[in-house]
């Protein structure tokens, strides 16, 4: 296939690393980012070993470990001590493990190699608001200013789960805000405390207090921890008006581990609040658009999935086009090569996000029931370790390890 103009809107994991991969087979990238200085900001996610494949395959997984903290386990428990999850890696395979990283980190790797790639040229402070097709290719539009930009061959929407650029096609999709979402900080964690697991309390279904070992950061040499709390979105007003003393004991006295955190949190405005998205299309492509990462299938971080996803999103795109006979046929190729993965682990979100952040009080029962024992079965807690690395496609189907689609190698 020629080398074709491709525009990239949105310098987030997806943008970034799919305009690294697609400048490096040859095509001319533009990259347009509504923000005139992106900086490394954000709160702790986790890296799976299927995100850390991708990275691998740009060069850049080195260097992004190197700030993280290394995750052995997910173990989950009531305020009584009750275990309702423990995971381990070393279940699937002694070699595979888990990265608590800070967002930044990802962030500033991928975009400084997208400002160094000599295919990719960086727009910034181009807030894109529309798409506008004509006979000479696609063209962007920008908000309040109406400039538009291009023409592009192909365009790839990795602005988010709140993009507008949904609405400038014709496509079937359901977008809906989750009703729950969560406070997070992120704070140093100078004794290093916290390692080798995210840690959670779960209280019913409307408390879940989650520990992340966070790495060190974009900047600096000591450790940070995220703390995140579960918070209905209409309860936030509620929350800032309450007593933050009170809230504190609250949440000391479920999870006592989380005390030397709680310690560097003197006001309502130390936590800030994230609120979460489920967006469903298919096919991720039409015409010459293509969605990738949150604008194309946001869903619940419950299984903390979200940047991987938008890495294997961007990896598979690219490897779409190898062999492609148009560009029609390449995007059909992607949709169609996605649709297993990333159905599976949206079908799964929804199923048992209800189980943890929800007001369906008996779901917490049967959880603390079910959940733990199930854990003890080797057959079904290989397939949960398998849910949480990443590879799983559906119950007992999964990416092997050694026969992993190229990119994922």
């Amino acid at each position: 296939m020629r080398s074709l103009d491709i525009a990239v809107v949105g310098t987030g994991t997806a943008g970034s690393a799919s305009a690294l991969f697609l400048a490096r087979a040859g095509h001319r990238v533009t990259v347009y980012e509504r923000v005139p200085d992106p900086q490394p900001v954000g709160a702790g996610i986790m890296l799976q070993p299927t995100g850390m494949a991708v990275l691998a395959a740009l060069g850049l997984c080195d260097e992004v470990v190197a700030r993280g903290a290394v995750l052995q386990h997910l173990v989950a428990e009531t305020p009584s001590g009750r275990r309702v999850l423990d995971l381990s890696y070393a279940d699937l395979a002694a070699d595979l493990y888990g990265v608590g990283l800070h967002r930044g980190v990802l962030f500033e790797s991928l975009f400084r190699a997208v400002k160094q790639e000599p295919g990719v040229t960086v727009k910034l402070g181009f807030d894109i608001e529309d798409l506008f097709i004509d006979h000479a290719g696609h063209w962007l539009v920008e908000a309040k200013t109406a400039r538009r930009f291009g023409p592009h061959d192909l365009v790839v929407v990795c602005n988010g789960a709140r993009s507008s650029l949904r609405d400038d096609t014709s496509h079937a999709k359901t977008v809906r805000r989750y009703p729950w979402g969560a406070l997070w900080a992120v704070v140093p964690d100078v004794e290093h405390r916290y390692r080798e697991r995210l840690f959670q309390v779960v209280r019913g279904t409307r408390v879940l207090i989650g520990l992340l070992p966070t790495g060190l950061g974009p900047t600096g040499t000591t450790p940070l921890v995220s703390l995140f709390y579960s918070l209905r979105g209409d309860r936030l007003d509620a929350f800032h008006a309450g007593d933050f003393a009170q809230w504190k004991a609250g949440v000391r006295a479920d999870a006592p581990a989380a005390a030397p955190v709680l310690e560097q949190l003197h006001t309502h405005a130390d936590l800030l609040f994230s609120e979460y998205h489920d967006v469903v299309m298919w096919p991720w492509n039409v015409g010459r658009v293509v969605y990738l990462g949150d604008s194309a299938h946001a869903m619940s971080p419950q299984l903390g999935q979200g940047a991987n996803l938008a890495l294997v999103d961007a990896a598979m795109l690219a490897q779409s086009f190898e062999g492609a006979e148009s560009v029609d046929d390449a995007l059909f190729r992607y949709s169609r090569g996605r649709r297993t993965h990333l159905g599976w682990y949206q079908f799964v979100t929804r199923w048992l996000t209800p189980f943890f952040q929800s007001d369906l009080l008996p779901l917490g029962v049967a959880r603390d029931l079910l959940f733990g024992a199930v854990c003890k079965v080797p057959l079904f807690r290989s397939e949960m370790v398998a849910m949480m690395a990443g590879i799983s496609l559906g119950p007992f189907r999964r990416l092997a390890l050694e026969a992993r689609p190229r990119a994922l190698r």
